[in-house]
């Protein structure tokens, strides 16, 4: 929607940008993010990301992850972050890499689905190239699986009881630069050339590369072995792939937990199911009760 300029865009571009804003188009609005494609007075356009006082962490995060990447991955020039004065909200300003994502190229026909996959594969490739240093931000294993807890009832968490410990386990594995969120409407086609970028870096973290590509397997829904081979084939970097279909199983009951009553939850479920079919070891099997004579 466009319409007249909200305060708090206004104050975080002329803040943290030094420049007047004159429009601004909302992108997107979540419970504690809100995005704006906004033009400026010198004619740049640029996107005004705002995370509310509760998201703090995710904004530092963001601007740490996309500083700490420039140079090994296409992503979109950090003009300003910061506290919006007299506003609770933090604002995070890039530069405006324009509308066409690969998600949308892909679903218009312009870019096949196999292309896309392996497009993904590389971003992450390049992505996962790029040094970590010893303060950057981490989410231990043991959060994730307290907030999927809070989300969901206990028989959820001890049905994927062996892929957890799987992950649990799998202390040596390196750590990378994990985007936390990878997929088509996450990679930006910037003209001319059509550049891929990578852009939303908000669950950005540092973790392991098995994460990472298997939350990519589950949100561009490349979980069937065909699709996963597309991606992993093109992702030249050592996998551990037990500890990979853990990750997919994990991330896919977060995508369940998450999900939203009726088709959506349906859609999750099924996945889940499939998973479970397939890899049997990483789920545990319900044993039917006995009944005493």
């Amino acid at each position: 929607m466009t319409g007249a300029v909200p305060a708090v865009v206004s104050r975080a571009a002329l803040t943290l940008a030094g420049v007047q804003a004159r429009t601004a188009c909302r992108l997107s609005a979540r419970s504690r993010t809100a995005v704006y494609r906004t033009g400026l007075a010198d004619g740049r356009s640029v996107v005004i990301k705002l995370y509310a006082a509760t998201a703090r962490r995710n904004a530092s995060t963001e601007s740490a992850a996309i500083r700490a990447v420039v140079g090994h991955v296409p992503v979109p020039a950090v003009i300003g972050y910061g506290h919006v004065p007299g506003h609770e909200a933090t604002a995070f300003i890039t530069s405006d890499l324009g509308p066409l994502t690969l998600g949308s190229a892909m679903r218009s026909g312009r870019v096949s689905d196999e292309r896309a996959l392996k497009d993904l594969a590389g971003l992450l490739e390049r992505l996962h190239r790029a040094p970590v240093q010893p303060r950057a931000p981490r989410r231990p294993f043991y959060e994730q699986v307290a907030s999927l807890g809070r989300r969901c009832p206990p028989s959820s968490l001890d049905r994927i009881g062996p892929a957890l410990a799987a992950i649990a386990d799998a202390s040596h594995t390196a750590l990378v630069w994990c985007h936390g969120d990878l997929h088509g409407d996450n990679v930006v086609l910037a003209r001319p050339q059509a550049v891929r970028h990578l852009v939303d870096f908000t669950d950005a973290a540092v973790g392991p590369r098995e994460s990472d590509v298997a939350q990519t397997l589950v949100m561009a829904d490349a979980l069937s072995p065909l699709r996963a081979r597309t991606v992993t084939d093109a992702y030249p970097l050592a996998l551990d792939h037990h500890l990979l279909a853990a990750w997919a199983v994990f991330h896919t009951t977060r995508s369940w937990a998450h999900s939203s009553p009726g088709d959506d939850r349906a859609l999750w479920e099924h996945r889940l199911d499939d998973l479970s079919r397939r890899t049997p070891h990483l789920f545990r099997t319900r044993r039917p009760e006995r009944t005493r004579r």
